[in-house]
């Protein structure tokens, strides 16, 4: 049937209904998806890229990215909610782009997810190490730095270059850890996120609260810095383009929310559940993102939060009157990340589970624990390879492809949208994108214009990352793949 033979929806309804030992087990309800997603969303974006966007491309405009890229992702929300309660299957865009736009659009948009989650958790494990080792340091606690960084640095023309350091020892274990709360079941990692995400809100809330009361509004103006070039790149920033720029960077900042759709299967009545799980998680970040942009903008002028731990940087500039925020930051960034690693590993997992179960991946993927009915071996094995990533490269690195990652798979999500209402109008659905027509063209459309607004050099490593991608497929996916002749059957 080619290249666009598309996983029929009553295959993935059945898939949706299985029980048994060896189905994955629903444990989610609304509020669980929805801490799911603040619990992704709300970490090394709020953490550390807040700061560096504002003081590399938008100043205190960063506000207005943040505001431009919060309304670009409603646009996805809203898709992701009408597609998620149609088809409550494991597997996210991948999945839906399977019963929406054919097999190899489907493989496209799973091999982009794997930069989205798995890369991204690696990035944040890099982020952990350095607010841990930094927690460490502050208790008089000093770890050799061949052990907690990494042992390759980007140098000029994209080459590696060796650091004398062996391997990040923390951002291997902590990823080799939450793998491990995610294969002790549903049920427990829901209840370790819920309370590591409360701690995080609370601590980024402390942040806002009291950073309110030490703004100094000159920090403000001018509100968009006019456009400057640099000597050295010649790249422009600042001014208009600088805040679509830092739209496009900061999207690292929204990946998350789209985790509830991956967990279709282990959610309670996810015709209900999830669209609220997304549209309310989603909502909530918002917020919080940018009463925390007005906050640390306002409290130290935007130059001076080029620096890895920007929140920490502008509640340091403060004195003495909010010194005891300081370690609270410090703690809650430590404690705060694991949520996020978990979020991100937890959606890489489940996606790798629905390619497995499809066969584009083979079915040791999609092998579940008869005690547990957690994807075990997929969850260690998506580990081992982000904290494998986590361990050699730097943050800036792993974190490059992440955005245009999203991006992508946002942009596909609403194409789906509109197929669907034009091919399928009868089919039942629980949510209902509003004005689906206007919606979902604008969604496409505001995606695409911020991949376009990223630097020339992502598309580069994206184009490689992507080459590799059609390798596998056609070596491997292409030839095992369950949906290709004759009438589909359910996965085993």
């Amino acid at each position: 049937m080619g290249l666009l033979t598309k996983k029929p929806i009553d295959v993935l309804l059945a898939q949706a209904h299985e029980e048994g030992a060896h189905s994955l087990k629903r444990g989610l309800g609304a509020f669980n998806l929805t801490i799911l997603g603040i619990g992704s969303v709300i970490g090394a974006g709020i953490f550390v890229l807040t700061g560096q966007a504002a003081a590399q491309h938008a100043g205190p405009a960063i506000v207005l990215s943040y505001v431009l890229g919060g309304i670009v992702c409603a646009f996805a929300a809203l898709c992701y909610a009408e597609l998620s309660a149609m088809i409550p299957v494991s597997g996210s865009a991948y999945t839906y782009a399977y019963a929406t736009l054919g097999e190899f659009v489907a493989w496209l948009i799973a091999w982009d997810l794997i930069v989205e989650y798995l890369f991204a958790a690696s990035t944040v494990s890099v982020g952990w190490s350095g607010y841990f080792v930094g927690l460490l340091k502050d208790m008089g606690i000093y770890l050799p730095a061949i052990f907690t960084e990494a042992p390759f640095k980007a140098g000029e023309g994209h080459h590696l270059i060796a650091t004398g350091a062996i391997l990040n020892v923390p951002a291997v274990l902590v990823l080799l850890f939450t793998a491990g709360v995610l294969i002790a079941g549903i049920t427990q990692s829901a209840i370790f996120n819920n309370i590591v995400v409360i701690i995080k809100v609370a601590v980024v809330l402390l942040v806002i609260v009291f950073g309110f009361m030490h703004i100094n509004p000159a920090n403000w103006h001018p509100f968009i810095p006019p456009i400057e070039t640099d000597p050295v790149t010649q790249h422009t920033k600042y001014g208009l383009p600088g805040i679509f720029t830092a739209a496009g960077v900061i999207f690292f900042a929204y990946i998350g929310f789209e985790t509830i759709s991956t967990a279709g299967q282990e959610a309670i009545n996810p015709q209900k559940t999830m669209p609220i799980g997304i549209i309310a998680s989603l909502t909530i970040c918002t917020i919080l993102y940018l009463l925390m942009c007005l906050v640390v903008t306002g409290m130290v002028p935007f130059r001076d939060l080029d620096v890895p731990a920007p929140i920490y940087t502008a509640v340091d500039a403060i004195g003495p009157s909010l010194a005891w925020l300081k370690p609270v930051v410090t703690i809650g960034a430590t404690i705060g990340l694991f949520s996020t690693m978990l979020s991100l590993l937890y959606g890489q997992s489940r996606i790798f589970y629905a390619m497995g179960r499809d066969g584009l991946l083979p079915a040791v993927f999609a092998k579940v624990h008869s005690k547990r009915r957690t994807p075990w071996v997929g969850t260690m094995i998506t580990a081992a390879f982000a904290a494998l990533m986590g361990g050699l490269f730097p943050i800036g690195l792993l974190g490059e492809l992440v955005s245009v990652g999203t991006l992508l798979a946002f942009s596909l999500i609403c194409a789906g949208v509109i197929y669907l209402r034009i091919k399928e109008p009868n089919m039942h659905r629980p949510f209902k994108t509003p004005f689906w027509k206007i919606t979902a063209p604008l969604g496409v459309i505001s995606c695409l214009y911020l991949v376009m607004s990223l630097p020339v050099e992502t598309f580069v490593r994206l184009i490689v990352w992507m080459a590799i991608g059609l390798v596998v497929y056609f070596l491997y996916a292409r030839k095992h793949a369950k949906y290709q002749d004759g009438p589909a059957v359910p996965a085993e």
